[in-house]
């Protein structure tokens, strides 16, 4: 049983690195066939272009792995928005989804008027 183990762990880091090495060379292959002609830029090699893959990952998505999907933490703001909400009542639900729309614009309720003017 835990040769099995060993084995697929094995896989997978060898699926990762040959991922990482086909992503770093297509980047590498992108750059250099896009921004020397374009901007006169420099010419990357294999190290660079695996830096500048880590560089941008660190910029964009940030370092902590715990924070590289994000998706739980919009979802528990749309949670306690939504119940945020419901609690209030229908007047005051109102004031304040008018008042979230005009300062920003960005609150779209799911459900249409009829089906909430019913419940």
């Amino acid at each position: 049983m835990k040769t099995w183990w060993i084995g697929k762990v094995a896989k997978g880091i060898a699926f990762a690195v040959v991922a990482l090495t086909v992503f770093t060379f297509i980047v590498m292959a992108l750059w250099n066939a896009l921004v020397p002609e374009l901007f006169s830029g420099p010419v990357l090699g294999f190290w660079q272009a695996a830096g500048l893959l880590l560089l941008s990952h660190i910029l964009l998505r940030g370092w902590a792995p715990w924070r590289h999907r994000g998706g739980w933490r919009r979802d528990r703001w749309r949670r306690g928005f939504k119940e945020k909400i419901d609690s209030m009542k229908p007047e005051e639900r109102e004031k304040f989804l008018s008042e979230w729309s005009r300062r920003c614009g960005c609150y779209h309720d799911d459900e249409p008027k009829e089906e909430q003017a019913k419940a």
